[in-house]
């Protein structure tokens, strides 16, 4: 495999430089947000977002999909939200005497899924198709998803009556898991006064094409991985499996099982896409640390005993990844 000369990193720095700029011009802080979703974007995954409502997180999806010139859906999830009502269905023409094809609106570039554990098990099931082979089948066809495809899925975690928890098979779809936090004052008058200056009110042009945004996750896959961060990588999925040997007793007891393989492979692609976006053609350890929240907070699955004793999943994360050496 050729790896990134001088030239390509000077180009992705550029575009990438643009597509931040745009998401700045209209997303008041939210540092890491922007990064998880610029590595969603140069990776193809999809990203589940965790907040209480009006933290800027459709704003946000709406400006990474505008910024690249790609389509956007926005899916409201409600209990009566039927399988249909997201990959389409057939309909029957009258005038023809035959069935047509109705396209729902997963089929998009960004797909915006709000509250997704608002929807019924049987309606979340309908993304798992269309997370995991791009394609979605209506009657006896398939019919392939726009390319880049992301799933911006978000839930309130503040509020549980009604709702449905995803399973643990479409929770390990998701790459990466962020949980956001309020901004602060500073940061929240800005909202003000960019809300009086009517910037929301203004569509601006894409700043980047597809064809870019395919280029720079061909770059991606182009970054270097040396075997030792590999390991490392490796490593810490074995640890989350095995925790008893490597952690504290009494925090491994909260363990009910560790994160599966898809853990390592995105570890592996959002660690080569943070690289891409920092300007190195090179994974760095710093690149898996930053990461180990977003990857496996979602995968570690803690058991009922965590929850009462309000014990977060990220203290046993960071006791997981302590436990291991770092190359």
């Amino acid at each position: 495999m050729r790896y990134l000369d001088p030239a390509e990193l000077e180009w992705a720095a550029a575009a990438i430089g643009r597509i931040s700029a745009a998401f700045t011009a209209r997303v008041v802080g939210q540092s890491r947000l922007q990064e998880t979703l610029m590595i969603a974007l140069l990776t193809g995954g999809h990203v589940l977002l965790e907040s209480v409502p009006g933290l800027a997180k459709t704003t946000a999806a709406q400006t990474i999909a505008h910024a690249v010139g790609g389509t956007f859906h926005r899916i409201q999830c409600t209990p009566d939200l039927l399988p249909s009502d997201i990959v389409g269905t057939q309909v029957y023409n009258q005038q023809t005497g035959a069935f047509q094809t109705q396209l729902g609106p997963v089929h998009a570039n960004f797909v915006l899924l709000d509250e997704i554990n608002r929807s019924s098990a049987k309606t979340q099931s309908a993304m798992l198709e269309a997370m995991q082979e791009r394609q979605t089948s209506i009657g006896d066809h398939s019919y392939p998803l726009p390319d880049p495809f992301l799933v911006l899925a978000t839930q309130n975690p503040i509020e549980q009556e009604g709702t449905y928890p995803l399973p643990e098979a479409q929770m390990d779809r998701f790459m990466l898991k962020d949980v956001l936090d309020y901004p602060s004052p500073a940061e929240e008058a800005e909202v003000l006064r960019r809300i009086d200056s009517g910037i929301f009110t203004h569509h601006s042009e894409p700043v980047v094409g597809i064809a870019d945004v395919k280029r720079l996750q061909g770059l991606v896959g182009r970054v270097y991985v040396d075997p030792a961060i590999v390991n490392y990588i490796v490593g810490i999925g074995y640890v989350t499996r095995h925790p008893v040997d490597y952690i504290d007793p009494e925090l491994a007891s909260y363990v009910q099982f560790g994160a599966s393989p898809r853990a390592s492979i995105a570890f592996t692609s959002a660690a080569r896409a943070r690289a891409l976006i920092d300007g190195r053609n090179h994974v760095v350890p710093d690149d898996v640390k930053a990461l180990v929240h977003r990857v496996l907070r979602h995968r570690v699955i803690l058991g009922f005993e965590a929850v009462a004793d309000d014990l977060p999943v990220e203290r046993v994360i960071d006791a997981m990844v302590g436990g291991i050496r770092t190359p």
